[in-house]
């Protein structure tokens, strides 16, 4: 084992050796080239004299080489920085043969040349040769490597300082060959100009036979903060030339302020779709989870698996995660082990069963529930409303009843914008959890709390995903209509909203976003066509199939009925909804929940319909309930 290690550092440190040797060869051969200066280009001196001091400079050569620690750069990948290094290292070297001049006149000794030109004339011959040798061989490295090794040959959108930590994460990247052969600029001044090397041009010049004849595959976007619409613009331009677009993340994502090559990633649709991303910072959050015991029903789906990634940042007590999909469970699990996650238990168990679930509470004792269990997919909740009011309501109630039977500090619910005015099922059951929610809130110590947002980039099921697939298929992208909208969040600040709430919530509040402008679908689904590299109508088509049951163009936050209370971040708001009849609405739940009859989904629907009475269907069978109603 010994002989293996001693072997692999050998084989790691054994070009910084040569390096060193290397060097301490140039200055020796600077050093004789400064005593032939000094005596007029002419060999007439004391060639013994020379010979004798020759030990002593290198000496100090080294010296200079370990304390600055010049040689350890690695040659082919020179930059400024290692430049730099070597004239510390050369300015060193001179420095300390100033006082060695100095020190031997006053001891009479003599062990380099009392000759002040001579050390000047070697150092200045030090800083050039050996920058200069380095970027010599750095050049002739790339040639000869350039023509055995196939390089992928990619552009860089931006001459700036981003740009030149590109260029250098690039070249450090031993796993991938990567040559880049130009920077485009928006700056006229730096037109024409080079980075070490490599030139700027304008984006003008980049077209089609541009990228063809320089076998072009990559063009990296490497500005800060850049305008979502900008993004879009140099998607839409480039990827018609028939190159895959990447982006450089933001400087507070690089890995401990260094930028990585493997963090260079393929433009995706979250990154423009015209909408600043919501950053909570809120101390709070981790004073309410310090020391409690954490339940997460749904904890391995999309929003279920992101709180409990997020909580696990926290000192919490004990985090128990809930669901009944065991494979994305296990998953879950082994992520948390591989990452040392302490204090965690992974449950599988359905919410519909409540003997399970009160067994969880029993054993464990919960203090705050995060209830992100549910059905979510309209058109499926619409054809089996058994299996909507099982999940969405029986589940729900259970979880809500045994936390006031267990003394849970809060209930926190992940809702749903189809809970609005809702016009199908899967909407209308969220509704009903929010109503039992809001029941329970005024009549038990348990502070319950609802978060209420719109679509989620991402999330398993989700529009997002299946164009994907599609566009991998070779298409075409289905569409329900061309003019429908929808709101989208990322999974992260969703989950940060639901954990604010947790922090926030006194009890009986909806919590909502400000999403912003809603998202037009049909742009969306020709933005993802061109982000692959493909062009819309052309390679890649767009059908439209028609509304789904229970779907409608446009989703809502707030309901006609509710308002809204700013809270502390200009983005958060927290809705009053309208007051309802307690007594009434709760035994209407709870007669919905006992009397389930899996054959008599219009019986189902229509008592729902009692409960919200908002709810009015829309392209479903279940519409005739309205106009009997009417």
């Amino acid at each position: 084992m010994i002989l293996k290690i001693l072997s692999k550092n050998a084989h790691k440190y054994a070009s910084r050796w040569v390096v060193l040797g290397i060097d301490l060869l140039l200055i020796v051969q600077t050093y004789l080239f400064a005593y032939i200066l000094r005596f007029n280009f002419s060999l007439n001196f004391d060639k013994t004299k020379f010979l004798y001091e020759v030990p002593y400079i290198s000496a100090i050569g080294v010296i200079s080489f370990l304390i600055i620690g010049s040689y350890k750069g690695v040659i082919r990948h020179t930059g400024v920085k290692d430049a730099n290094n070597v004239f510390l290292a050369a300015s060193l070297l001179a420095t300390l043969s100033l006082i060695i001049v100095g020190i031997q006149k006053s001891l009479g000794l003599h062990l380099i040349t009392n000759s002040i030109s001579i050390i000047i004339i070697h150092y200045l011959s030090n800083v050039v040769i050996l920058i200069t040798s380095r970027f010599i061989f750095k050049a002739l490295y790339t040639k000869v490597i350039s023509e055995v090794r196939n390089y992928k040959n990619v552009i860089i959108y931006g001459a700036g300082n981003s740009g030149l930590i590109t260029l250098h994460a690039l070249l450090k990247d031993t796993k991938h060959a990567v040559k880049v052969h130009a920077f485009i600029d928006d700056n006229k001044k730096k037109i024409g100009r080079q980075i070490e090397s490599v030139p700027i041009i304008s984006k003008d010049r980049v077209t089609e036979e541009f990228l063809c004849k320089n076998k072009i595959s990559e063009i990296i976007i490497s500005i800060q903060n850049i305008q979502s619409a900008k993004l879009l613009e140099f998607v839409d331009d480039f990827s018609q030339l028939g190159v895959n677009v990447k982006i450089v993340p933001p400087v507070d994502n690089w890995t401990n302020g260094d930028l990585q090559a493997k963090q260079i990633k393929t433009v995706k649709i979250e990154d423009i779709l015209n909408r600043n991303p919501i950053q909570i910072n809120n101390p709070n959050i981790s004073q309410e989870v310090e020391g409690k015991v954490i339940m997460i029903t749904g904890a391995a789906g999309s929003i279920g698996s992101e709180i409990s990634r997020q909580l696990t940042k926290y000192e919490y007590k004990y985090l128990i995660l809930v669901d009944q999909a065991e494979s994305a469970l296990y998953d879950l699990q082994q992520e948390f082990k591989q990452e040392n996650t302490k204090n965690f238990q992974a449950i599988v168990s359905d919410v519909r069963n409540k003997n399970r679930i009160e067994q969880i509470f029993k054993n464990y004792r919960p203090d705050i529930v995060f209830h992100a269990a549910a059905y979510k997919h309209v058109p499926f909740m619409e054809e089996n409303p058994y299996e909507g009011v099982l999940v969405n309501v029986c589940g729900s109630k259970y979880v809500m009843d045994l936390s006031v039977e267990y003394n849970v500090d809060k209930f926190v619910m992940v809702s749903t914008d189809k809970a609005v005015n809702p016009t199908n099922v899967m909407g209308a059951t969220k509704r009903v959890a929010e109503i039992y929610a809001s029941c329970l809130s005024r009549t038990s110590k348990t502070k319950f709390i609802t978060t209420r947002f719109g679509n989620v980039l991402g999330s398993n099921g989700s529009v997002i995903p299946l164009f994907k697939k599609q566009i991998e298929k070779g298409g075409p992208l289905t569409l329900t209509h061309k003019e429908i909208t929808r709101y989208f969040m990322t999974i992260p600040e969703a989950c940060q909203l639901v954990l604010e709430a947790g922090s926030m919530g006194k009890g009986g509040e909806i919590f909502v976003f400000d999403m912003g402008e809603s998202v037009k679908i049909f742009d969306m689904a020709v933005k993802m066509i061109h982000l692959s590299g493909l062009r819309y109508p052309e390679d890649i088509d767009i059908e439209i199939v028609g509304l789904r049951p229970g779907e409608k163009l446009y989703e809502e936050l707030l309901s006609n009925k509710e308002n809204t209370m700013p809270t502390y971040h200009e983005k958060i708001m927290i809705a009053k909804v309208q007051d309802i009849n307690i007594e009434d609405q709760f035994n209407k739940i709870i007669s919905l929940s006992e009397d389930l009859c899996p054959n008599k989904p219009e019986e189902i629907v229509g008592k729902v319909k009692s409960i919200v009475p908002e709810y009015i269907s829309k392209n479903s069978r279940y519409e005739k309930l309205d106009l009997e109603k009417a």
